[in-house]
């Protein structure tokens, strides 16, 4: 895709929906949003914040609301393009310009405003992975205090990569090997992969 520096040059590059793209960005010109170009896209945000976008596509053109999720959608309009994949996202499609209502689509932008401006987005989660010490480990540590507490200084990060290290070993004998290979690296409070990440 073309990279579109300015929403005059989006219209432009969209003539099919040129007439009604051209319509919508007056409708939400009539707000405080600020117009901007984000991913070549017609972007419109509020401090900074992305509310809003508009879109066209060969069938279709739209507005694609940032938070749409938190919206009343008291008309039915709005759809979530991917279901699986989207959580916030939601996409107000329009098949000609006959399909918009300029009122409402007004209705929808300032309730996007409003709902931006309460702080109401869904933030991305993260996903925090547990440290399962292996056996053969947990047993070194019952021996070994000076190890036991320099593996608990390390980041979690840096704990898991040792314990899938163990771990991903199939025989005994091989998992023991490794404990003693780790253990001065550990002690140091160096990761496994450290000497790797740096180059």
């Amino acid at each position: 895709m073309k990279k579109v520096h300015s929403v005059e040059e989006y219209v432009e590059l969209n003539p099919t929906w040129a007439e009604a793209l051209t319509r919508l960005r007056n409708i939400i010109l009539k707000t405080e949003l600020t117009e901007t170009v984000k991913w070549s896209m017609p972007t419109y945000c509020l401090n900074g914040k992305n509310v809003l976008g508009l879109g066209a596509f060969k069938n279709h053109f739209c507005l694609w609301f940032h938070n749409g999720v938190f919206l009343k959608d008291e008309h039915n309009l709005l759809i979530n393009a991917q279901e699986i994949k989207t959580k916030a996202l939601r996409q107000m499609r329009f098949m000609s310009i006959d399909d918009i209502n300029d009122a409402v689509v007004l209705a929808y932008v300032k309730e996007s405003i409003a709902n931006q401006r309460a702080g109401k987005e869904i933030k991305p989660k993260r996903v925090t992975k547990t440290v399962v010490i292996p056996d053969e480990l947990d047993t070194v540590f019952r021996s070994n205090s000076e190890l036991n507490t320099a593996f608990k200084t390390l980041t979690p990060g840096k704990q898991r990569e040792y314990c899938e290290y163990i771990s991903e070993a199939k025989r005994d004998a091989t998992k023991i090997n490794r404990i003693e290979k780790i253990t001065p690296m550990i002690i140091e409070g160096v990761g496994l992969n450290d000497k790797y990440k740096n180059c």
